[in-house]
């Protein structure tokens, strides 16, 4: 018997939850300059209950070739990348009206 979402009671391999969270998420990207002026792009706004950020940073990084992590619950990557993760994000499924880039 197949297991069944908690949230919309479809089985797991048809639930659309995480779907409909990245719809509604607002998300702002933008950079920061860290230890000897290296500079980071940091996502912010990605709820991490509702949506799996292991497999987006995961498609971040690779798309991007670059070094990342999450801490505090924001995606943060090596470089300047904020017009390439946009894309990315729209990709991946998040609403493009939703994504801020500052």
């Amino acid at each position: 018997m197949p297991e069944v979402c908690t949230q919309c009671g479809l089985p797991k391999e048809l639930c659309v939850c995480e779907t409909i969270a990245k719809e509604r998420q607002a998300i702002r990207v933008s950079t920061i300059k860290k230890k000897f002026g290296k500079v980071y792009t940091v996502v912010e706004g990605i709820d991490e209950k509702e949506i799996n950020t292991k497999n987006i940073i995961k498609n971040l990084k690779s798309s991007l070739a670059c070094g990342g992590t999450i801490k505090d619950g924001n995606i943060e990557l090596q470089g300047d990348h904020k017009q390439k993760v946009r894309k990315i994000l729209v990709e991946l499924g998040f609403a493009a009206e939703s994504i801020q880039v500052e």
